[in-house]
């Protein structure tokens, strides 16, 4: 008992302990508070009430593999399907601590939602249970992550940025842990974690550098480090191995291609110049783009455009530290607390990205991927050792401008909540999903066990999108195949799917009755098909 309380006592873990539960209850307020700001509490949060479709995707998907191991039915899009199992286009892998929740706790619409704020908690407790900040540096992290919105609202959602946002910012916690108390076994740890991170979402691959850092600098003779890069390029290429079996296998065909590749085409085509011009010519102009868009966001109210300067801004921090920590390195002064390593690593992940993103995603749609790297930037900021309360006040004033000032855009900020006439609806198409649908357990997946979802419809000529939230009603088990109208119509004949949810009175409806298939249900508004 002595002994114990030595180490407790030596190591100030008390007070390291009482740091980490006060970091880790942050998560539970800034929820709260983003909710009673817009008069709710947590509580009425409600998943089928929400915009964002990709959250029903992921939500019945887990709901199938904690029923049946796996969905039953596909899910894909214009009937597309994994070659193996039943995924749709992401990576299953993204999803897996809500399985593990789901096993341990039950799966229903608060799940995700419950899940999201315990791991981010918890990711809080061991951040600071790992670096061990001082107590000024717990006030500017916990200031910067009030500011930075993004951390609630995605809290409050059905998607999964928040297990990324977590996995990242512990990756360098640990990375930080192990430059003060070097174990091989810390770095064991960084190569799971990154090579989990790369299968939850491939550009997180740029994980996987720093752990080869640290092995390859652990070798101490230069044979030892010769293995150390040898061992860290058989880990890198097993994992991006292992990745391309995942999307090889268990990835569905997307509407559209994920990544955009003709940077890549242009050289065998083009030969070796003209694809260097291309590609050149490419980053310029999304260049530009880019830039047009952040200076849109720090306007006037864009979204796309708020995240694009935050990120520059983050990008400006980091860097400005990099050279100034660079410059004392020179003079022979090395910073204390041994983060320059991994803040270096940050700022050339926020480096390349930039690059990644203007050559393989929509200007308009890459936004999302960079929120990882800010989230990660809220914690490593804060442990600067030179003048960072200056740097971390810059950032907190620009958070506080773009994510709370100018965060009032509906479809990306207010969080959906509850409504009785909602409710009632998904009461009702629940019953009648239970008792026109029933799984069909042989050779799955299969169509069988797939309903249809028509993106839109056209009535009277005027667009009309379906009420897809009401699939969130669908028996456990069952998939769902995401249609464009044209695919629909053009194939009406020959769709592969059991069920079809469409609008009423449009041309679907009218080529489902050409082809004699019956009309389930309806409740005035969507109706349910049997294309049997």
């Amino acid at each position: 008992m002595a002994r114990f309380l030595d180490w407790w006592r030596r190591e100030e873990r008390c007070a390291r302990l009482m740091k980490a539960l006060l970091l880790a209850l942050l998560p539970v307020a800034c929820c709260v508070a983003y909710c009673a700001a817009q008069g709710h509490w947590i509580g009425d949060v409600y998943l089928p009430n929400s915009e964002w479709n990709d959250e029903l995707f992921y939500y019945k998907q887990v709901e199938g593999i904690l029923s049946h191991g796996y969905p039953q039915g596909y899910f894909g899009f214009n009937e597309s399907h994994a070659l193996k199992l039943s995924f749709a286009a992401w990576s299953p892998v993204l999803v897996f601590p809500w399985v593990v929740w789901g096993l341990l706790f039950g799966w229903n619409l608060m799940s995700p939602v419950v899940c999201n704020i315990v791991v981010m908690s918890l990711c809080c407790f061991l951040y600071v249970w790992l670096v061990g900040p001082s107590w000024k540096q717990l006030g500017v992290t916990a200031l910067l992550f009030g500011l930075y919105n993004n951390f609630a609202r995605y809290m409050l959602s059905g998607m999964p940025e928040v297990l990324c946002f977590a996995m990242v910012i512990l990756f360098y916690a640990l990375a930080v842990n192990y430059l003060r108390r070097k174990k091989d076994y810390k770095i064991i740890v960084l190569f799971l974690m990154a090579c989990v991170m790369t299968l939850m979402r491939p550009y997180l691959a740029l994980f996987l550098l720093l752990p080869s850092w640290f092995l390859i600098r652990r070798g101490g003779s230069p044979l030892g480090k010769w293995l150390g890069a040898l061992g860290s390029l058989l880990i890198l290429g097993a994992t991006f191995g292992i990745y391309a079996c995942v999307k090889h296998y268990l990835g569905a065909e997307y509407l559209t291609p994920l990544f955009f590749t003709d940077w890549l085409e242009a050289f065998p085509e083009q030969g070796f110049l003209g694809g260097l011009r291309f590609t050149v010519e490419k980053l310029w102009a999304k260049g530009v783009e880019y830039i047009a868009y952040a200076k849109q966001g720090i306007r006037a109210v864009n979204t796309t455009g708020a995240i694009y300067a935050g990120y520059l801004i983050c990008l400006i921090v980091l860097a400005s530290q990099s050279v100034e920590e660079w410059a004392s390195r020179r003079r022979g002064r090395k910073e204390p607390g041994g983060c320059t390593a991994v803040r270096n690593h940050l700022t050339f992940c926020f480096l390349v990205m930039l690059p990644a993103l203007f050559l393989m995603y929509k200007t308009i749609e890459g936004g999302r991927h960079l929120l990882t790297f800010m989230a990660a930037a809220v914690f490593l900021i804060p442990l600067m050792a030179a003048r960072f309360h200056i740097r971390a006040a810059c950032l907190g004033i620009a958070f506080a401008y773009l994510y709370i000032y100018r965060a009032v855009e509906p479809y990306d900020y207010q969080v959906a909540y509850v409504q009785e006439e909602r409710r009632a609806c998904l009461e009702e198409w629940g019953e009648v999903f239970s008792e026109e649908l029933a799984l069909d357990e042989k050779d799955t997946p299969n169509y069988e066990n797939v309903v249809i979802w028509a993106q839109s419809d056209s009535v009277e000529d005027a667009p009309v999108y379906t009420a897809w939230q009401l699939l969130y009603a669908l028996p456990e088990g069952f998939g769902i195949s995401c249609c464009t109208r044209e695919y629909v119509t053009e194939n009406m004949e020959t769709l592969k799917s059991r069920y079809l949810f469409a609008p009423l009175g449009g041309e679907i409806e009218q080529g489902c009755e050409e082809a004699g298939y019956e009309r389930l249900y309806s409740d005035g508004g969507m109706a349910l098909f049997e294309l049997r």
